[in-house]
């Protein structure tokens, strides 16, 4: 009968079997022992959103046929990235534990480390960045004493990625907020789409290359004092999520700039960013105010609105905080690879699909942890036994164009 006993364990049978093989299993775990399970959520979440992709795709007449599960391996396919438990697959996070739990701290900005003295209020005194594992070990003793919430907090105010161990609550069982917006527009044929992509490093490049492989044209747009940070990754992982993209690249600091940046925005059909609020008001930008896209999405760290605006976050302490993470008897290790960055790119994708699909205007809310939170549910996976597969990762569609390389083209054609 549907939901006795035999029949949940045949699903997280076939549901582990499904993430042993997928090439992300095996970066759970310490790095001294063997791979750990993970949520069955992840799966299931993972595999809806592909399912939807395809699907909509396919009848859009382009099919982009996803091995979604092997999406969170790509990274590490690409960088040679192994498990580390409590450190992250990439070594810029760690687990703490402070006075009443958990938190993951990422230092993979330079600001981040040049912060520290005034998160921890000058005590203790910081030994010199160089000796990073003596860095890390101060400190782990300085969080000791210090409550998550006090830490979060002054992160916060400092810009800083920090997130406590579950700290999101049970709420809603989407991964995101569609919004209806004023305009009554028809479908449009995916081919005939421009997307516009102000997002950098995984989540938003990974839902702009899906939609660019449905036929969209894509034109990523950089800020020319900060451009996108993954360019200093792997070059192979930027190719993958990049090549065929049209490269635009922007004097933001310039009124002509800001301009530009809003012209190029009132033409797109779908504008994908990763900002917080603050930032694109900052460019004159209001998503709210701006027509032309029928769809636009927003991807945050921990939700768009009230005090989670202001917060920064990347994909492994974000997902520390949506509670994603596996455990053993030393405490909580870091699921796969910064795993709520690809997560939260194939759901941003589907769910932009399914908004073109529906014809209007939208706006899509996303965010790390919420995306998090949604694949921490269920029972874990029962992969002991099982063999393991390597990451792997799509074959990138060629080489990403240089920064900036399309920019006189794109915007001349504005006019």
């Amino acid at each position: 009968m549907p939901g006795c006993p035999d029949e949940r364990d045949r699903d997280v049978a076939d549901i582990s079997a499904r993430w042993a093989a997928s090439g992300a299993a095996g970066l759970s775990g310490r790095p001294d022992g063997p791979a750990l399970d993970v949520p069955c959520g992840v799966i299931e979440v993972v595999e809806a959103a592909a399912t939807t992709v395809r699907d909509l795709t396919e009848r859009a007449g382009r099919c982009v046929a996803l091995d979604g599960l092997a999406l969170l391996g790509e990274r590490a396919a690409l960088s040679g990235l192994v498990r580390q438990g409590a450190v992250s697959c990439g070594g810029a996070t760690r687990l703490l534990h402070a006075a009443d739990g958990w938190l993951a701290l990422s230092l993979a900005r330079s600001d981040d480390i040049d912060s520290l003295p005034a998160w921890l209020d000058g005590a203790p005194p910081l030994p010199d960045v160089a000796d990073a594992e003596l860095l890390w070990a101060v400190l782990a003793t300085a969080v000791r004493s210090r409550p998550v919430g006090e830490l979060i907090e002054r992160a916060t105010l400092l810009g800083m990625p920090v997130g406590g161990f579950g700290e999101v609550a049970e709420g809603p069982t989407t991964a995101v907020d569609v919004v209806p917006l004023d305009g009554q527009v028809p479908p449009k044929p995916i081919d005939e789409l421009v997307v516009v992509d102000l997002s950098a490093l995984w989540a938003g490049p990974l839902c702009a290359d899906l939609l660019a492989r449905a036929g969209a044209r894509l034109i990523k747009v950089e800020s020319a004092d900060r451009p996108d940070g993954a360019r200093l990754g792997t070059p192979l992982f930027f190719d993958l999520l990049h090549a065929g993209h049209d490269s635009v690249c922007i004097d933001f600091r310039s009124e002509a700039g800001r301009r530009d940046l809003r012209r190029l925005i009132r033409r797109a059909d779908v504008v994908i960013e990763a900002s917080r609020p603050r930032a694109l008001r900052q460019l004159g930008v209001d998503a709210n105010a701006i027509d032309g896209p029928r769809v636009w999405l927003s991807i945050t760290a921990h939700g768009a609105t009230g005090l989670a605006a202001p917060r920064i976050g990347f994909g492994d302490d974000a997902a520390i905080a949506g509670g994603l993470a596996t455990r053993d008897e030393l405490g909580p290790c870091f699921c796969a690879d910064a795993i709520a960055d690809p997560l939260t790119g194939i759901v941003a994708a589907s769910a932009v699909l399914e908004a073109l699909d529906r014809g209007g205007r939208w706006r899509i809310e996303a965010s790390l942890s919420r995306t998090a939170r949604l694949a921490a549910a269920g029972p874990m996976t029962h992969i002991a036994g099982l063999q393991l597969a390597a990451p792997r990762a799509r074959e990138p569609l060629g080489t990403a164009a240089p920064m900036g390389l399309h920019t006189d083209a794109v915007l001349a054609a504005l006019g």
